[in-house]
């Protein structure tokens, strides 16, 4: 791996659409178990079984690894308290969770966007969090039930090729990547979880008829890449004249082959198109944890000063959530991006946006 270079959970495409078919599937059938769980009983396992120990929690980790390390060390420095990191993309975790529903051996679950957590919270997984934590992040990166705490913010949007495409012909709408005039020119990463809340903020939107006929637009168009770093990759190569991505990729990416090597621009959609997305990561407490003092402990110390710190201190280029912890200074300010800010129970749990990149080919 090159010095500085940040990587995210590993993740395959083949892996990513298996995810969404069996999500949609246990989502389909979460009702009939949940009945039959309550009919039989769900045993779980006493405090202190499996080897668990009283000072000693699992985090089933789907955001940057090298940032949740520091996390980790740092909590573990000032509590004592041990964490277990099991990494993988989040939305892969999210199943697993449901898969495995009160014997989850995970404690606390800390994803990079909002849908994931949505999905665990309808299907009650989550535990309540304490008011006074809660009350640490504005109320629009919160939960509206009080389950889950936003931790950090990103923003989508292009990267574009300056000598393939000028600014001043950039789209102002998001949904006109599906013109013919873009068809080749624009690299989109379908089966990467970051993509999925794009699509589910053009369904809120737009409805979901027209986000279909995005996608198909969109699909004629595209060149395809695994993941958003393949894409930012690409764009900076001269591959392709632009592509959709959250915006650390690009200031990550910057960060580990040098400024003189970025022939690539970043681009923020105007007047809050639902192309700059404003994405919150957040973490949450499993409600079968059988440590949750120490759980919350955890989620709280996300959210703290120091924790926020860490963040902002950080090569990972997300946004604090927490008032007065100022961004990386390499950031440009929220204010001045302007993102498109759609509320939790808007943008929803990802299901009509799996179900739709399924109808229009790209899963």
């Amino acid at each position: 791996m090159a010095k500085g270079k940040r990587t995210r959970p590993a993740q395959t495409p083949t892996r990513a659409r298996d995810y969404w078919y069996r999500r949609l599937l246990a989502t389909a059938l979460a009702g009939v178990l949940a009945t039959a769980l309550a009919a039989v009983g769900c045993p779980t396992a006493p405090a202190g079984a499996s080897g668990t120990r009283a000072d000693a929690i699992t985090l089933y980790n789907g955001q940057h690894p090298q940032l949740t390390q520091a996390e980790v060390t740092a909590f573990e420095k000032q509590t004592g308290i041990t964490v277990r990191v099991r990494t993988d993309d989040g939305v892969v975790l999210a199943e697993q969770i449901l898969e495995e529903g009160a014997r989850s051996p995970a404690d606390v679950y800390l994803t990079e966007n909002s849908p994931e957590l949505m999905l665990l919270s309808q299907h009650h997984m989550l535990a309540e969090l304490p008011k006074e934590l809660l009350e640490q992040v504005p109320a629009r990166y919160v939960s509206p039930t009080g389950n889950w705490a936003g931790v950090a913010l990103r923003v989508s949007c292009l990267v574009y090729d300056p000598e393939r495409v000028k600014a001043s012909q950039l789209p102002a709408h998001l949904i006109q990547l599906a013109e013919p005039r873009w068809k080749g020119k624009v690299a989109i990463a379908p089966t990467d979880s970051d993509f999925l809340p794009l699509v589910g903020g053009v369904v809120a939107t737009y409805g979901k008829q027209a986000a279909l006929r995005w996608l198909q637009g969109l699909k004629a168009n595209a060149v395809l890449y695994a993941d958003d770093e393949s894409v930012v990759a690409a764009v900076n190569r001269g591959q392709v004249a632009l592509g959709v991505i959250n915006q650390y990729y690009w200031y990550r990416l910057r960060a580990e082959v040098g400024p003189r090597n970025m022939r690539s621009k970043l681009y923020f959609f105007p007047r809050r198109d639902i192309g700059g997305l404003e994405n919150i990561s957040g973490a949450a407490v499993l409600a079968s944890s059988r440590h949750k003092q120490a759980a919350e402990r955890f989620v709280e110390f996300l959210v703290s000063s120091k924790g926020q710190r860490i963040l902002a201190a950080s090569d990972d280029y997300e946004y604090p959530v927490r008032p007065g912890v100022a961004p990386n200074p390499a950031l440009p300010p929220l204010r001045a991006v302007r993102p498109a800010v759609l509320s939790v129970v808007k943008l929803g749990d990802d299901l009509p946006a799996a179900a739709l990149l399924q109808q229009a080919g790209l899963t």
